[in-house]
Order: C-alpha cells, then sequence, then structure tokens
C-alpha cells in the first residue's frame, strides 16, 4: 500500500491542532477586517480609496488562514497547548500604557498627564520587556532608553510627525 493510499484511507483529520487554530484565528480577522472596512470606499488601483489596505490586508490574510488550516489537515505539528498569560499581559498591557501616556487622559477623578514619547517610549518598552523568562532588567533599560531614541530621531525628527515628545517638560 503506497503512502497517498494510507492517508486516503485514513481520511481528513487534523495532524497540527496549533495550525487550524492559528488558521482559524486568521480567518477571524480577515473578517473582522472585512467588515470593519465594509463601508470605506476601496477605490480603483490608479486611485486607491481608504478602504483598499484594509481589505486587501483582510484577503490576504483570509487566504494564508485557510492555507494553513488546510495545512493542518496535510502536515504532522504540534498539539494546541496552553500559553503564557504573563506574555499577553506585559504586551498588550505596555501597549495600553503607552497610549494612557503618551497624550494624558482624563477620566472622572484620575487624571494622568501627557508624559510624551520621551517618557511613554521607555515605558512602553521596559513593561513589554517585563514579559521575557531570560531578562535583565539593565540590559532592559539600555535597550529600552536606546529604542525611545531611535524613535523620537525617526518620527519626530527625519518623519516630522505631531508626536509630543516632552510637553510637561520642554512644551513640544
Amino acid at each position: 500500500m503506497s503512502l497517498n493510499q494510507m492517508e486516503r484511507a485514513q481520511g481528513l483529520r487534523i495532524r497540527s491542532s496549533q495550525d487550524l487554530a492559528g488558521g482559524l484565528f486568521m480567518i477571524l480577522i480577515a473578517l473582522g477586517a472585512f467588515v470593519f472596512s465594509w463601508e470605506l470606499p476601496a477605490g480603483t488601483l490608479r486611485q486607491l480609496g481608504p478602504g483598499m489596505l484594509p481589505k486587501a490586508f483582510a484577503v490576504i490574510c483570509g487566504a494564508l488562514g485557510v492555507m494553513l488550516a488546510l495545512a493542518s489537515l496535510r502536515y504532522n505539528g504540534e498539539k494546541l497547548s496552553g500559553w503564557s498569560w504573563k506574555g499577553i499581559f506585559f504586551a498588550l498591557g505596555g501597549a495600553c500604557l503607552f497610549a494612557l501616556t503618551i497624550r494624558g487622559f482624563e477620566f472622572g477623578p484620575i487624571r494622568v498627564p501627557a508624559l510624551g514619547l520621551l517618557v511613554s517610549g521607555p515605558l512602553l518598552i521596559f513593561f513589554a520587556g517585563l514579559a521575557a523568562d531570560d531578562r535583565k532588567i539593565k540590559e532592559l533599560l539600555i535597550f529600552a532608553i536606546a529604542m525611545s531614541a531611535g524613535c523620537i530621531l525617526l518620527f519626530k525628527y527625519a518623519l516630522s510627525l505631531p508626536i509630543p515628545l516632552a510637553p510637561w517638560l520642554l512644551g513640544i
């Protein structure tokens, strides 16, 4: 009996539950992106509209998700296992912390002043870096400062984006 005949005899079965879950998640993201960009005009290839990029992303992401889900039926892979909640907490928490501190916010009695990129950048990188198991605080601080300096040079000066640098200190 050849390998193809043996595979046909076994029928379709999930050989990699991790790939199947990843493919289905990508399809779900694609559907969400397509639904949220539904009302945006796509335009034409000569004159792109605001909906072209999210719709193209949705189609590409969905196609890759289908390919990954189908590959999970063909190729052996790893089983779906648990994941580290610590990584999710610190990565998403760092992004939320950055969003709340870069321009500041006020919610009832809670008030956070605008800290700007000078403080919010290192804060984001340091907080997200706490998710790693092999972290060293000294190295993480040096990395956060170096990356933030690069971000300030790129976004504030090279690209001239209106990102507050240090409104509490410099007024810019």
